[in-house]
């Protein structure tokens, strides 16, 4: 079964063969307004707390195993699929998670936005930020690819912006300036790498900025200038293609925002269980992430009506049809609010973009239909 079966299909029933004879033994662990130059205001008032109600009544049979089936529904998802593709599944509210290349580490792109909104939130927790401090972001503050927050700096000279607005725009836009004015505010990647040592998250990786980030994968040097207009694109065109793929290959081999899907499932246990910020700060993340805008067809849409997701997103550069990072994180939530945290890493795919979402869709949808049995 390749790539194409799977772009045509968005059910998980129709794309599956049926399950291997012997299961897999896998280790047990515990609205936006758009303005001219296509700036976007967003819309920010008091944190919005997220309704994740948690199971009611005795606990079901599937909270201490993962159902029987689910395994080698997800093992024949991640087989079938073309690249490098890690797959982590832990339920929440239980004691059991599954996972295909679930220690390998993948280049995570935006999804590492929600360790820098962590470390904030963690900052504001032990009172050293506030979620209304001010933030002044200028020219020489602008990154580069998907900021909306540019038009803005470019046309007034620089903006001012709460951390709660940096927050709510960093995640539920996935604004590259937003997230690097958020992590200048609350120390730099050495602070965002302190927190996950001191939550010990395991193996998640922070890289160095959005911008020096970006210019390594493709080989550049950065220069601030290229975070105006197309000037980055212009300067990676021109790179020789020998050039190119070295830092490809370089970032692919050694991510410096590397990070496991089994890291990343346990990381959105903690959070949803509230063991790695305050209640408050819980609660609201929760929200923000619930209006997340980015990825709509990927693992949300293979969800039933009555189930809930919230999540983060990310996504790497193209270099001749191969994708270094298209990814999705998130916690579903069942109509009996159940809880489960699902991780889909494509570390390197040229499989088509519907395919991708195909395989993201299959995978919640394969949770949601052994959910309960």
């Amino acid at each position: 079964m390749g790539a194409a079966v799977l772009a045509g299909c968005v059910s998980s029933v129709a794309i599956v063969p049926q399950p291997r004879a012997q299961q897999q033994q896998q280790q047990q662990q515990p609205g936006a307004v758009r303005g001219p130059a296509g700036s976007v205001t967003v819309p920010i008032g008091e944190p919005v707390r997220s309704a994740m109600p948690r199971p009611a009544g005795p606990i079901d049979p599937g909270f201490r195993r993962a159902p029987a089936g689910l395994d080698n529904r997800i093992f024949e998802l991640w087989r079938a699929f073309p690249g490098k593709t890690g797959i982590a599944v832990q339920r929440i509210d239980g004691e059991w998670s599954l996972s295909q290349r679930g220690d390998q580490l993948f280049p995570q792109q935006s999804v590492s936005k929600l360790w820098v909104a962590l470390t904030v939130l963690d900052a504001v927790d032990q009172g050293r930020l506030t979620l209304d401090q001010r933030v002044q972001i200028g020219p020489e503050d602008l990154t580069l690819f998907h900021q909306p927050l540019a038009a803005r700096v470019q046309s007034q000279g620089s903006v001012t912006m709460s951390v709660r607005e940096l927050i709510e725009t960093a995640i539920t836009h996935s604004d590259n300036t937003a997230n690097d004015s958020l992590l200048r505010t609350v120390g730099g990647p050495d602070a965002v790498r302190a927190f996950i040592e001191k939550k010990d998250l395991g193996s998640i990786r922070f890289g160095p900025g959005e911008r020096l980030l970006q210019a390594g994968t493709a080989g550049l040097k950065w220069q601030q200038a290229y975070s105006v207009g197309r000037a980055f694109y212009q300067a990676r065109a021109a790179l020789p293609d020998a050039t190119r793929l070295a830092a490809r290959n370089a970032y692919l081999a050694n991510p410096p925002d590397g990070a496991s899907p089994e890291a990343i499932a346990s990381a959105l246990t903690r959070l949803a269980r509230g063991t790695l910020l305050s209640p408050d700060s819980t609660e609201y993340l929760l929200g923000v992430m619930s209006r997340t805008r980015s990825g709509p067809r990927r693992l949300k849409a293979g969800l039933p009506a009555g189930w809930k997701f919230l999540h983060k997103t990310g996504t790497g550069q193209d270099y001749k049809g191969s994708t270094a990072g298209y990814n999705d994180i998130g916690i579903a939530t069942a109509p009996d609010g159940t809880r489960y945290a699902i991780v889909v890493l494509l570390g390197d795919t040229s499989a088509s973009v519907p395919a991708r979402m195909a395989l993201m869709q299959a995978v919640s949808g394969a949770v949601a239909d052994y959910h309960g049995r």
